[in-house]
Formats: C-alpha cells, sequence, structure tokens
C-alpha cells in the first residue's frame, strides 16, 4: 500500500472528518472537506461526549474496548494541542463516572458488570448507595449500589467541533459547506475525486469516506464497496442547573437514562438506541422515559428549567465496530466511519492513527481488526 498523494479530500465535517483533516495538514497534506449541511450537523453536534470506555464495556468486544481505552489516554495531549492551535475551550472534564442501580436486580446486573471490569483490569470500583450519595448528594434515596469509574472523562461535543474546525481552518485546509456528493469518481479501481450534486467534480489523489450514517447514500461505487452503516436514532434533551449548585458534577449512568453535566450549566439526558432509519422525530414515549429514567436516578431534574430536545444519528455497523482503513477494493479510497456510540471517544485516536497511515501508507497495529473486509 502506498501513502496517498499530496490532496485528500474528506467527505463529512464532523469530529471525525475534521480531526483527520487537521493531523492531515500538520503532516504537510493539502486538505479539502466536503460537508452536504453544516460542520457537525450529524452524529458530532448530537452525541452527550462521554468518554466512557469502562462504564460502557460490553461483553464480548474486548478488541473495541482496547482501542477506546487508547483513545482516552490520547484526550489530554489531544485536548491541549487542539486548545492551543484553535484557541477554544472544549470543557474537558475529568470528573468520573457513576453507575447506578436503583433495586435488588440492578445491583445484581452491576456485579456482573463489574465482575467483568475486574476481569479486565479496569478501574473501577464497588459503592454502596450511600457512599455513592457521598460523592453526588442529589442521587435518590432509592439508589441501591453503584461501580464508580473515575477514569471516565467527558467533553462538550459542541466545543470539540468548534475547536476542531477552527485549528482545521487555521491549518490551512478548506471546507466547503452545504455541498453534498452526488457520487465517488473511481477509474481503473482508483478513487481519484467526487462529483458534487452541484454536478461539480473535485479531484483529488485520495478520498476519505467520514459520512458516518449517510455513507451508503455515496453513488459511484457498487453497494458491497461501501461499509454496511446504518442509522440509529437517539434521542436527547436538556435542562439547566443553578451555575453556583450543579446537580451534579460526575457523568451518571442509570438503568434508562444517563446524566451528564456541563460547565455552562446544561445537564444532557440522553440514551434512547431506536432503529427508525432517519427520521428526526422526537417522541411523547422517548422523552417520556429519558425524563422518568432521569428522574428515579436524580430526583431533583423535577424543578429544573427545560432547554431543549433533539435528535441524532449513530451509524452503527455490522460489527458494532468502527471501521478504519483503505478500501479492499478501490485504490486511494479511505473509510472512517461506523464509530456507533464512540464517536467523540474515538476522535483522537482516528485522528492520529488514521492521518498517519495515510501519510505513510503501512496500517499501525492498533488499526488492523478494524481495516474495511
Amino acid at each position: 500500500m502506498r501513502p496517498v498523494g499530496e490532496h485528500v479530500l474528506i467527505i463529512g465535517a464532523g469530529v471525525v472528518g475534521l480531526g483527520v483533516g487537521w493531523q492531515l495538514l500538520e503532516l504537510g497534506h493539502r486538505v479539502s472537506v466536503v460537508e452536504r449541511n453544516t460542520a457537525g450537523s450529524g452524529a458530532s453536534n448530537a452525541a452527550a461526549g462521554m468518554l466512557a470506555p469502562t462504564a460502557e464495556v460490553t461483553f464480548q468486544e474486548e478488541a473495541l474496548l482496547a482501542l477506546s481505552q487508547r483513545s482516552r489516554t490520547l484526550y489530554p495531549e489531544f485536548v491541549a494541542r487542539l486548545q492551543e492551535v484553535s484557541g477554544h475551550d472544549v470543557d474537558y472534564r475529568t470528573s468520573g463516572t457513576l453507575v447506578v442501580g436503583l433495586d435488588r436486580d440492578d445491583t445484581e446486573a452491576l456485579e456482573h458488570l463489574l465482575a467483568y471490569q475486574l476481569h479486565l483490569g479496569l478501574g473501577a470500583e464497588r459503592l454502596s448507595g450511600d457512599a455513592a450519595r457521598e460523592l453526588e448528594p442529589a442521587l435518590s434515596p432509592n439508589v441501591h449500589s453503584a461501580i464508580h469509574c473515575p477514569s471516565d472523562h467527558h467533553i462538550d461535543p459542541t466545543g470539540l467541533m468548534g475547536a476542531l474546525r477552527a485549528a482545521f481552518l487555521l491549518s490551512g485546509g478548506t471546507l466547503r459547506e452545504g455541498e453534498g456528493v452526488q457520487e465517488l469518481k473511481v477509474a481503473h479501481q482508483r478513487c481519484t475525486g467526487c462529483v458534487l450534486e452541484s454536478g461539480e467534480e473535485v479531484a483529488a489523489d485520495a478520498v476519505l469516506v467520514a459520512a458516518g450514517a449517510w455513507t451508503r447514500a455515496l453513488g459511484g461505487v457498487e453497494r458491497r464497496q461501501l461499509p454496511r452503516i446504518r442509522p440509529v436514532r437517539g434521542q436527547m434533551l436538556s435542562l439547566w442547573m443553578p451555575r453556583a449548585q450543579p446537580l451534579c458534577e460526575r457523568v451518571i449512568r442509570a438503568p434508562d437514562a444517563y446524566l451528564v453535566p456541563r460547565s455552562d450549566g446544561r445537564l444532557i439526558i440522553g440514551a434512547t438506541m431506536e432503529e427508525m432509519g432517519f427520521d428526526t422525530s422526537q417522541t411523547a414515549g422517548g422523552i417520556f422515559e429519558l425524563l422518568r429514567g432521569a428522574w428515579e436516578a436524580m430526583p431533583g431534574i423535577y424543578d429544573l428549567p427545560f432547554e431543549r430536545m433533539w435528535t441524532g444519528f449513530r451509524p452503527i455497523s455490522l460489527s458494532n465496530e468502527p471501521v478504519l482503513g483503505p478500501s479492499e477494493d478501490i485504490k486511494g479510497l479511505w473509510f472512517a466511519t461506523g464509530h456507533g456510540r464512540n464517536g467523540i471517544l474515538l476522535t483522537p485516536l482516528t485522528a492520529m492513527e488514521l492521518s498517519h497511515a495515510m501519510h505513510t501508507g503501512t496500517i499501525p497495529e492498533v488499526l488492523r481488526e478494524f481495516v474495511p473486509r
């Protein structure tokens, strides 16, 4: 495999596309990013921003866990450099996560989770309900038990997006918003650019598809040559906490909702995973379940002012793992998609490792489990 040439075209201006683009610029490439809407308008700005590989570990997904842990360790250095280049604050917080249980069944489930976390060598500890309330006094008296994951962090995705957009532009990148891609240009099994919906052709030495849930909407190639990524809808809402006395400092993962505090006073509540295609509707049932799940863990939300609600589309692959690397069939075509619930968490690793792979033509060991197949 050869390194990509001078000019790289990236399709999709989310955190992944702009992150890889920024790193390619720092490696000396010329980079253009095309975005059908505005930067971050897909999953990036809709995300909650939890950086929680320990709290969210899933049975039988050790490869994804290793990738996520490595990306989390890269975050401090990545954020420091990003804030230096962009001049933007990203509200990166290291206050940890509490996974809470509300009844005996929840406690049994937490015991299984903790045993698995400890088996994998993850930093987690069991807390009683009283010990959890010492850390977060606003937790419900019904919180029966908890797992404390101090190494899990969180970030404001809108701040991260703003910083990446600024860093990309300040580093000399070209960002074309409101420019949808109709199809990829492929000749003799090599990708040479794309055709925009306007009919304009954009030439490049290599193309990186970072289009998230919209990956399979690209034309110009056979469907089998695109990763099988589907949209999974998530509904979310936000409330306002008193700035002087925020309801919580840590991320709270309850059985039916998660609560993520922001430094500006917002409290983000989410959790839904719905197979509804690209339907952007916000449903009464979805919002009710979010509020109910959050209220059961932290009753004080009842009196908080409502800010807004929204939907986003997580890009989920068949394996529930990201697709990172060059196409098997088409030279010069690369993918960075399918990050699912972990797009924000995996941004530093994807940006740094994939840009290095494109620059050198060598796939690093950490990405080899995730190359397109």
